[in-house]
């Protein structure tokens, strides 16, 4: 829908009422919902807050550096034992760049110097209030200073992974990249920085 289309506040649904069905590592609420014709229904939220993500990249070796861990719902949902993704976090109460900064240090051992924002994104806006505030971060070798893996109280278990960035596109393409953050970093940087894919001289 086009901006001048929207409908006027008045002519939006609203909440009247939220209810907490769970609170732990996530929240599910209950949302109730208003129609402007005075009908209404329910929707089942899960309430997980703002992430982020950094796609890190070395402009010198065309490599970058990626996380691969166990997600349990992938296990569940798919069989996958682990996936390779982007390093990423939730924001907490940090702001979104020093959380990049932060997850790059604690999951591949990276000190990341500037940050080039891609967005804001809802990952799943069905089901989750979700947002992901996604970065690319050129790095260079002399970055890599810390030994990286995740933090054992959350039992990350994170191993360090550099690919090729035209292993990268190549895995896009095929769709075999199957971590949507990732994949949208991954696309963000050959949109961007289209000579980091190109022929070698």
């Amino acid at each position: 829908m086009l901006e001048n289309e929207r409908p006027t506040s008045e002519a939006r649904p609203r909440i009247t009422q939220v209810d907490t069905l769970h609170s732990g590592f996530l929240r599910l609420l209950k949302l109730t919902i208003a129609q402007p014709d005075t009908s209404g229904f329910v929707r089942e939220v899960e309430d997980h807050g703002d992430a982020v993500a950094v796609l890190p990249y070395d402009p010198a070796s065309r490599q970058a550096l990626l996380a691969r861990q166990f997600r349990a719902p992938a296990l569940h949902a798919a069989g996958l034992a682990d996936l390779l993704e982007a390093p990423a976090g939730m924001l907490d109460e940090d702001d979104a760049e020093a959380c990049a900064r932060r997850e790059a240090m604690e999951e591949i051992g990276l000190r990341l110097g500037p940050l080039e924002r891609v967005g804001t994104f809802f990952s799943s806006p069905g089901v989750s209030t979700e947002r992901h505030h996604l970065f690319l971060a050129p790095f260079s070798q002399a970055d890599r200073v810390g030994e990286g893996g995740g933090l054992a109280e959350e039992s990350e278990e994170i191993t360090i992974v550099p690919v090729d960035l035209a292993e990268l596109a190549a895995s896009a393409d095929a769709g075999e990249l199957v971590d949507l953050k990732t994949f949208t970093l991954v696309q963000a940087l050959r949109l961007r920085h289209p000579d980091l894919f190109s022929a070698e001289a």
